[in-house]
């Protein structure tokens, strides 16, 4: 069975899930390697591409994996939603030793995924996170390399939102008001 990563509570809306209340896994501070933990969650094989949009159950506001969030991501060891690393990163929630063990020992690089040695751990994990339909994986490829695929940084995304507040009128951003008369 896969490792499980970021499946809260509050973001799939059912109690039991299997790393329990993002509340508790909050902390006042990452590990000292944070940067490269989230850079490998960044760069994992997607699984299950998902198009939806939601936000950060914590403060609300928009984030830069917004858009897909609950796709699924794996290093074949491991399973984890789209939009975890933006919790590590953003609210700093706990990591499990053996994952950080893991990464560290991979020295923060994706591997390839044997699809062998991977299908049958994928099947016996999907129904855990609610995914019990999923299909069965079955990928003509006997190895799939790590793809660069682009992901926004933080910057980047905090860079954005701040020229479309900059360019916005004045007023709600439902009904902005009328221009000024001169």
């Amino acid at each position: 069975m896969l490792g499980l990563l970021g499946f809260y509570n509050e973001l799939d809306g059912r109690p039991d899930q299997p790393n329990g209340s993002i509340r508790d896994a909050v902390q006042a501070t990452g590990e000292p390697d944070e940067a490269g933990m989230v850079a490998y969650l960044d760069a994992g094989h997607v699984l299950i591409d998902v198009m939806e949009a939601g936000r950060d159950v914590i403060t609300g506001s928009a984030h830069r994996h917004s858009l897909g969030c609950s796709s699924l991501v794996t290093d074949g060891a491991w399973l984890w939603r789209q939009d975890f690393p933006h919790y590590v990163e953003a609210h700093h929630v706990v990591l499990p030793e053996a994952f950080i063990a893991h990464v560290r020992g991979q020295n923060y690089q994706m591997p390839t995924l044997i699809t062998a040695q991977f299908a049958p751990q994928y099947n016996e994990t999907m129904p855990l996170v609610g995914w019990a339909s999923a299909v069965p994986w079955r990928s003509t490829a006997a190895v799939l390399e790590p793809e660069p695929r682009a992901v926004t940084s933080k910057a980047q995304f905090d860079t954005a939102v701040s020229a479309q507040d900059r360019n916005r009128p004045h007023g709600s951003r439902h009904k902005p008001r009328k221009p000024r008369r001169a």
